[in-house]
């Protein structure tokens, strides 16, 4: 079932058309991701779909139009985006930074609940979790990052260049845990400028260029694809 479909999405910084009418879907489940250079308009796909920048053509969820929805709205219907770069709040504690993740949440025992849940993945914040987010490790940042966004309990995980900065082997955790999440039943969009890795764990994937889908298909497909290979995976 599709949970995610952006159809004819054009999106523009000023006179710039940053993306040229793209048509994706993600079905419940699946790991998909957004691979392309830089500049190709991955992020700004994500941000469409969280109503951080306006577009024309449409974008359902969950069977609901959020063309228009501005980002609280996203985020209430479940839509939880983990921006590049991060973003945590560096003057915050982790503990701070996970309860500004559950604003929505009203109940106390239950934000205590998902924090848990969150510390479950991450042990590492729960040891920090004290410690002024700016003071931490890029790794640390940004499994932060994440388990703030797990704080909503969200439908869908919109993951924008986790790996980036950041050392081989936290990348491998941070990418089982992605895999981890996807087991337990989280649907995840994912960009990632590695496109081996993010192709090594995706179910599907679409090749954006300058603002344009050229290519969609399995993972497999496209991990084998000799133009995929020459462009992206050399």
């Amino acid at each position: 079932m599709s949970l995610l479909e952006l159809n004819e999405v054009r999106a523009f910084y000023g006179a710039i058309e940053a993306l040229k009418g793209i048509s994706l879907s993600v079905n419940e489940g699946e790991i998909v991701t957004l691979i392309g250079s830089n500049g190709a308009g991955k992020s700004t796909t994500l941000k469409a779909v969280c109503g951080q920048v306006k577009i024309s053509g449409e974008i359902k969820f969950a069977g609901k139009d959020m063309t228009s929805s501005p980002p609280h709205q996203a985020a209430l219907e479940g839509i939880a985006h983990v921006p590049e770069g991060r973003r945590i709040f560096p003057k915050l504690t982790v503990k701070e930074n996970l309860e500004m993740g559950a604003f929505s949440v009203k109940d106390k025992k239950m934000v205590k609940k998902r924090m848990e849940r969150a510390f479950a993945y991450f042990p590492r914040l729960k040891e920090r979790i004290n410690q002024v987010g700016g003071t931490m490790s890029g790794g640390e940042q940004q499994m932060l990052a994440i388990a703030r966004a797990l704080m909503m309990q969200p439908k869908i995980l919109l993951l924008d260049e986790p790996s980036m900065g950041l050392a081989p082997i936290i990348v491998e955790q941070i990418f089982d845990i992605i895999q981890e999440l996807n087991r337990e039943g989280m649907t995840i969009l994912l960009v990632e400028q590695n496109a081996f890795q993010a192709l090594q764990i995706a179910h599907r994937g679409y090749v954006i260029q300058t603002g344009e889908i050229m290519m969609e298909d399995d993972a497999g497909l496209l991990l084998s694809n000799e133009l995929v290979k020459e462009a992206y995976l050399a």
